[in-house]
């Protein structure tokens, strides 16, 4: 059985204690494929000698996430352009918009978003959303940028199955992690009316650990918790789940 983590932080000051030992205890979990996103441009060195270090298990991405946008996003996003035409990346990622720890930077956050949307255009990559409290704001952005090339992943969505129907319209494969497991997550009650072939499954490790790790530094290898809750969503063995999601994870990165 091979899982795919289409999202995990790998490289983050959380696992300095113990990134291999972790990586290892996924790895013999099943967790043979982690896709990392992309912060700033503070986190491209550990990026690049993760992949450095694992270079047949990590796939990096480029991108700036949205609460970095701040007075020197522009410089940021120069960075972005710089990584993307010099070597390969799996995704332009994680991008979006964050309107839940400052609202200040919307207008910046919302050009950084449609620049970086054109850099994937550009460079035929997918994208990889990051959408908090900002579902209105990222569908009026995707309406504007759409194209039949332009796919990519909702990153650790939360939404309603309305959401879940538009950002599938949009080409968008939703990521599921460890919201599905808590009591007032709520995706776990429509989940099973969206197909599974519009899934891929996430940790955002070292953030939002599943029950019953839940509150604690999350971990590629928790993603089994994700896994265990959506074979009783969809009804089906853990092997299926983890097959099709890995499949759409190959559709996603070509990798």
């Amino acid at each position: 059985m091979v899982i795919t983590d289409t999202h995990t932080h790998l490289y983050s000051e959380a696992f300095d204690e113990d990134r291999d030992a972790m990586i290892k205890t996924a790895i013999e979990a099943g967790v043979k494929r982690f896709f990392i996103p992309a912060i700033d441009s503070a986190y491209t060195q550990a990026m690049l000698d993760l992949e450095a270090a694992y270079p047949e298990n990590v796939h990096l991405m480029m991108g700036l996430h949205p609460t970095s946008v701040k007075e020197n996003y522009e410089e940021e996003l120069v960075h972005v352009e710089k990584m993307l035409s010099e070597r390969n990346f799996c995704a332009v990622g994680e991008i979006g918009i964050d309107l839940y720890w400052d609202k200040s930077f919307l207008r910046q956050q919302q050009d950084a978003f449609v620049r970086q949307i054109q850099l994937a255009k550009k460079y035929q990559l997918p994208i990889v959303i990051h959408c908090r409290e900002s579902f209105d704001e990222i569908f009026e952005i995707l309406e504007q940028e759409k194209a039949e090339d332009l796919h990519g992943i909702f990153h650790c969505f939360t939404g309603t199955l309305e959401h879940a129907h538009k950002a599938i319209s949009y080409n968008m494969k939703l990521g599921i992690g460890g919201v599905v497991t808590f009591k007032n997550g709520k995706i776990d009650t429509f989940l099973n009316e969206v197909d599974l072939q519009h899934i891929v499954l996430e940790t955002d490790s070292p953030y939002l650990a599943p029950v019953p790790y839940r509150g604690k530094r999350n971990e590629s290898s928790y993603i089994i918790k994700v896994l265990e809750k959506l074979a009783l969503v969809y009804g089906i063995d853990q092997e299926e789940i983890a097959s099709v999601t890995t499949n759409n994870s190959k559709k996603v990165f070509g990798i």
